[in-house]
């Protein structure tokens, strides 16, 4: 930490979702990480579940998960993967958890008999909760707030934002997102949706410090210079979000409008050290302007919806940079593939991913898959559900284990070769009860996993019920399926392989968590190397 106080920077959003409040919040903090201050980024996210653990990944996509088990808003997969710095628990908090501590502390009696109300005792958590960051002795805390200005779940976050703004105004800055129209028919850029926003952050009485106007065309002065004279802000604190080719160009396009440099001064703080992004840069350029190029298919139940299975594709996005290749995904629905079409559904494709999921839904095209890719010397990587569907596949196909199954899906399978974890056996609550976090493996050596992480022991995240059946273990080894990465504690199978295939590894674990543009993961790396023709 340089700073002797934290900064607050609350980013807020307004004329539509999905504006991308999240990528700006990582590159503004990417941005102060690399002048050299120390900078974490907080999502708070206005539905009332208590996490998105048990949401359907239709209604919020991917569940991301942190080091320290905690299942959060696929946002804090981009803070950490711009940031290479981990999140934790206290990085996401819904209003769902804001209501759950202060109805505990009502129940204990904390409030001495007060009436509980929004105001002040909601409001009361939530800067709490914005504040607790700080003491972790961080130069800069950002904290996102999800939804739109006017969303009526945000009304008790602004009115947080307002109160911390009023009681910290030196050390407290409001960025809003916003949108500005561009009309083909015109040919102009339209303001007003921005205007009618900020006058909605006006009449809950807080004023924008700084506009990131999101645009699909570049802008005029003479637009910028409108927004600023009726929105209240200066013209230098307005600031253009193109469009970009890849995320990873955003902490560029923002350092090129100078956003770090106008928040320094708003702050009052020095310049600190010079922006340098020459590795960053020479990253994107591998992104953008690959010498190779693979095709990778990504089986699922979810693929009409990418954001379910975001830490994947980013993780294929920082592989591909990694090998100096483009990464083609084809999306290939699992409840479409039948044995009668799946070698028309995968033909080209130099590679098989398997995704994670849950339910029987897509299932047997999943397996259908494993078989192609097992069958067929395609390399296969399997992820969490994928490396079971691998062991069912393998159960019956090659150990002739007959109606082998998870017992997940089919509870009275003769031979459950993935089964329920033991210590899992006795919940029955949804909502953060799976095994979840980092867990430790041990790496034989001689392996395709070894040869990709060059160490013994390693570290990755978990989430998961099921488990390999080690019943079954003398069987998959004598045959051919080994297990190269266990869990030295619990004696779980963490990582199958077949060594006789060109590249064909399941693992338990989610290793797309812990991926960076910076630090792409070794096994899709691997994966993704082994899928380029030489």
């Amino acid at each position: 930490m340089i700073l002797s106080e934290t900064q607050f920077i609350i980013v807020t959003g307004g004329v539509t979702s999905s504006l991308g409040k999240g990528i700006v919040s990582a590159s503004l903090a990417k941005l102060l990480q690399s002048g050299g201050y120390t900078a974490t980024i907080q999502k708070l996210d206005p539905y009332i579940n208590i996490d998105p653990g048990t949401l359907n990944p239709y209604e919020h996509g991917e569940c991301y998960v942190t080091e320290d088990g905690a299942e959060t808003d696929l946002d804090l997969g981009h803070y950490e993967r711009f940031l290479d710095s981990y999140m934790s628990q206290a990085n996401n908090v819904t209003t769902g958890r804001i209501y759950q501590s202060v109805i505990d502390k009502e129940r204990r009696g904390d409030y001495l008999g007060k009436t509980v109300q929004i105001i002040p005792h909601i409001t009361d958590e939530i800067k709490r909760r914005i504040k607790l960051l700080g003491r972790q002795n961080f130069d800069f805390v950002i904290t996102e707030i999800g939804g739109t200005i006017g969303d009526i779940e945000s009304l008790p976050f602004i009115e947080a934002v307002r109160q911390l703004k009023w009681e910290s105004e030196h050390n407290f800055l409001v960025v809003h997102l916003t949108f500005v129209p561009y009309l083909a028919a015109a040919k102009e850029h339209k303001t007003k949706p921005t205007q009618n926003s900020v006058k909605q952050m006006l009449e809950n009485g807080v004023q924008p410090d700084i506009l990131v106007l999101r645009t699909e065309h570049p802008l005029t002065p003479e637009v910028k210079k409108k927004v600023a004279n009726f929105c209240n802000v200066k013209l230098e604190s307005v600031i253009e979000a193109m469009d970009a080719r890849t995320i990873y160009q955003v902490p560029l396009l923002m350092h090129r409008e100078r956003l770090d440099e106008v928040v320094l001064q708003k702050l009052k703080l020095p310049p600190g050290n010079h922006v340098n992004l020459d590795a960053w840069n020479a990253k994107v350029e591998k992104i953008l302007n690959p010498e190779k190029s693979t095709t990778v298919a990504l089986v699922g139940k979810y693929v009409e919806l990418p954001d379910a299975y975001k830490s994947i594709i980013e993780s294929l996005i920082h592989a591909g940079a990694a090998n100096n290749c483009k990464v083609n995904v084809r999306y290939v629905h699992s409840e479409r593939l039948e044995n009668c079409n799946i070698a028309e559904a995968l033909a080209g494709c130099n590679g098989i991913i398997v995704a994670p999921g849950f339910g029987h839904r897509g299932i047997e095209g999943k397996i259908e898959a494993v078989k192609f890719a097992r069958e067929n010397n395609v390399p296969f990587f399997g992820v969490c559900l994928g490396m079971q569907c691998a062991v069912i596949e393998f159960a019956r196909n090659v150990l002739n284990l007959n109606d082998a199954h998870s017992t997940e899906m089919h509870p009275a399978t003769p031979h459950p070769v993935i089964d329920l974890m033991q210590e899992q056996k006795n919940i029955t609550a949804l909502g953060g009860t799976m095994r979840l976090g980092a867990f430790a493996c041990k790496l034989t050596k001689k392996t395709k996993v070894f040869d990709a992480y060059s160490t013994e022991n390693i570290s990755e995240r978990h989430r998961h019920r099921y488990e390999f059946n080690n019943v079954y273990l003398d069987q998959f080894i004598k045959h051919g399926m080994v297990p190269t990465g266990i869990n030295p504690d619990s004696k779980l199978i963490e990582i199958m392989e077949i060594p006789a295939h060109k590249w064909f590894v399941g693992v338990q674990f989610h290793p797309e968590y812990k991926s960076t543009l910076m630090n792409p993961h070794p096994l899709f790396q691997a994966f993704i190397k082994s899928t380029i023709s030489e």
